[in-house]
């Protein structure tokens, strides 16, 4: 009969809290180790090991044995196919010391997954089968490990009952991982065999391992000391400020780094203002003191400027400041990395708009070096430098992690595109200040009796974006408008001259074109931007550029058959036979606008007409008004 975990179990806490993940490959063993060790420290209840056997004669893999994988692959997909797919987080304890630990997925497809797992940890505990010695997602996860700050690692040589004990195949193992790891940074690398099947070294010495004489995994984990936040200066990201009436003022978050007491100085990091700490308010009382990990509420002594998303911190510490930095990147995606492409940056509480303005390097996985690189994959890893709408604090990930980790999402789909870590803040151009102009865009406007305004034709190769927008500036021009056009190909003669066409190279291209269409519309022009421009995230950059009602799309939509057929280039064939690469329409995609301000219907009306009704539309919006004579702003 097994009965609920002894309160004696919980009763100490020398150690503290230890956070670790299993790591390595595919069927390494991870998901059945945690499952041991939940089993041998007898905290399951007896309906939980009841579960387990029947579940093991339903999906195991064990053989007449529990399979105690099953334990933690709660999925119904990890336990058909027998691995783990998603991070699973448990929690136990023993007398000596708490654990939560992640068992992480061994896919190479779920690197992603295997990385958060890695960024709550203290250890990681990466196992390699004794059949089959280091393999390429070993390597993956070491580097990683290393990456996330992780200077703790046991190398648990599992399965090793499978090779008859051999103290040859381990000791070989384990040389083989200290030579490739010596370059990553480890404290400690604590080196084990283990059976997780049969619980050899779990708890203790296995006495079928004579010649090991170190401690069981669990007395292991249950004495090591790791490095803990508290040893960073004080950081806290503001998640909320607390008003619940007239006279309490706080403000609430999770301290990532260090300790803070009633009376210590602190800085706001964005402004600079400074103050001392008056109370820590939690829902339990007042502290004397709170440190890393904890949620609390602090008031001060004075009435400063402090918002969700601005950092408090120890004001003789400060972070850095900086809208550019270099950081290692996790890319998460199925398309690459494309740099220049808008995206949003969050840094603790604080999310800004972003963008990758450069891979300096992808790391080689074989060797660990730094390869030459201009975009990034799904799980590859790289040196970027990193461009900010406004400046964020923050400290190099290595000094704390808190301040120094960030998440990349897409703008449009709100998806976590990749992870990262900083580096160093970049201050290059420093000296490099906003001129103050003394004739503004209104004045320009005035002078040139029109309302500034890009018109950005979209449309497949062929749709008739540029005859149609060349009729426009011809009609505008006869009715002594001011206009400039931006076509694509003649772009790409001068300033784009330098791109191709991959879908990093459109992406610049597009970024490029956006920003000079911003400063012809600065100068007062009817801007006519006539690019195929294949993706919506780029367009809305440039949108996102100009001000209210100063951009519009017009999506020349025109079926592909239809551009096809009027090629007269040859563009299409070439393209359908393989001698173009990146074509849009053919193998590269082209993502039409949701809600263009203008459709026209290309291929069954002549340019001539959909020209005209360009001109309309801009007549009936108020456009083509004087512009001393419009009643919205410029």
């Amino acid at each position: 009969m097994r009965a609920a975990p002894s309160p004696d179990l919980v009763a100490s806490d020398t150690k503290g809290l230890l956070r670790f993940l299993t790591c390595g490959s595919v069927d390494d063993g991870k998901s059945t180790l945690i499952g041991r060790l939940l089993y041998d420290t007898k905290l399951l209840l007896d309906d939980q090991v009841a579960a387990l056997a029947r579940d093991s004669k339903k999906f195991g893999t064990a053989g007449d044995d529990l399979d105690f994988a099953l334990l933690v692959d709660g999925l119904a997909a990890e336990r058909e196919q027998g691995i783990t797919i998603d991070v699973a987080y448990r929690f136990f304890a023993t007398e000596r010391r708490k654990f939560i630990v992640a068992d992480t997925p061994g896919h190479e497809q779920y690197t992603r997954n295997m990385a958060t797992g890695a960024s709550n940890s203290d250890l990681a505990i990466l196992l390699v089968d004794a059949r089959h010695g280091l393999l390429p997602q070993t390597r993956r996860h070491s580097f990683i490990v290393s990456l996330l700050g992780i200077r703790h690692v046991v190398l648990a040589v599992n399965k090793i009952d499978l090779v008859d004990f051999s103290q040859a195949t381990f000791d070989a193992i384990v040389a083989d991982y200290r030579a490739m790891a010596a370059g990553l940074g480890f404290e400690t690398v604590h080196a084990l065999p283990l059976s997780a099947r049969h619980g050899d070294n779990v708890l203790a010495p296995s006495p079928r391992t004579p010649w090991y004489d170190g401690p069981g995994l669990l007395p292991y984990l249950e004495e090591i000391e790791v490095d803990r936040a508290e040893s960073a200066p004080f950081r806290m990201p503001v998640q909320w400020v607390n008003r619940p009436n007239l006279d309490f003022r706080g403000f609430s978050g999770s301290i990532v780094g260090g300790r803070v007491q009633p009376g210590d100085r602190i800085v706001v990091a964005r402004t600079g203002h400074v103050s001392r700490v008056k109370s820590i308010v939690t829902a339990d009382g007042e502290l004397a003191e709170a440190g890393a990990g904890q949620a609390v509420t602090l008031t001060l002594e004075d009435e400063i400027d402090v918002s969700r998303g601005d950092l408090l911190a120890a004001a003789d510490a400060r972070p850095e400041l900086a809208d550019q930095f270099a950081a290692h990147v996790i890319w998460m995606h199925e398309d690459p990395l494309a740099p220049g492409r808008p995206l949003l940056l969050k840094i603790g509480t604080r999310t800004v708009g972003a963008s990758i303005n450069a891979v300096r390097n992808r790391i080689d996985i074989d060797s660990f070096a730094p390869q030459p690189a201009r975009s990034l994959a799904l799980n590859e890893v790289g040196e970027v430098h990193i461009g900010l709408r406004d400046a964020v604090p923050f400290d190099p990930y290595a000094s704390c992690q808190g301040t120094g980790a960030f998440i990349l999402i897409d703008r449009h789909t709100n998806q976590t595109v990749g992870a990262g870590m900083v580096r160093a803040g970049l201050r290059r151009a420093t000296n490099i200040h906003w001129q103050d102009l003394k004739v503004s865009k209104t004045a320009r406007a005035a002078l040139n009796h029109q309302k500034p305004v890009v018109l950005w034709f979209t449309g497949l190769s062929g749709a008739g974006k540029s005859t149609i927008a060349t009729l426009v500036e011809k009609k505008l021009h006869a009715a002594s408008r001011h206009t400039y056009v931006l076509d694509g190909d003649n772009v790409r003669h001068g300033l784009n001259k330098d791109l191709g066409f991959t879908d990093a190279d459109r992406v610049e291209n597009i970024r490029r074109v956006a920003e000079v269409a911003k400063l012809f519309a600065d100068a007062g022009l009817i801007v006519i931007v006539s690019f195929i421009s294949p993706f919506r995230t780029e367009r809305g950059f440039a949108r996102d550029l100009l001000g209210p009602r100063e951009f519009v799309e017009i999506y020349v939509d025109t079926p592909i058959e239809v551009a096809e057929a009027r090629d007269a280039k040859g563009l299409y064939r070439k393209a359908r036979e393989g001698l173009i690469k990146n074509f849009t329409g053919i193998d590269s995609a082209y993502e039409p606008p949701l809600a263009p301000e203008l459709r026209l219907s290309g291929g069954t009306r002549s340019a001539e007409d959909l020209a005209d009704e360009v001109i309309a539309y801009l007549g009936e919006n108020g456009y083509l008004e004087r512009a001393e004579d419009l009643d919205w702003t410029i």
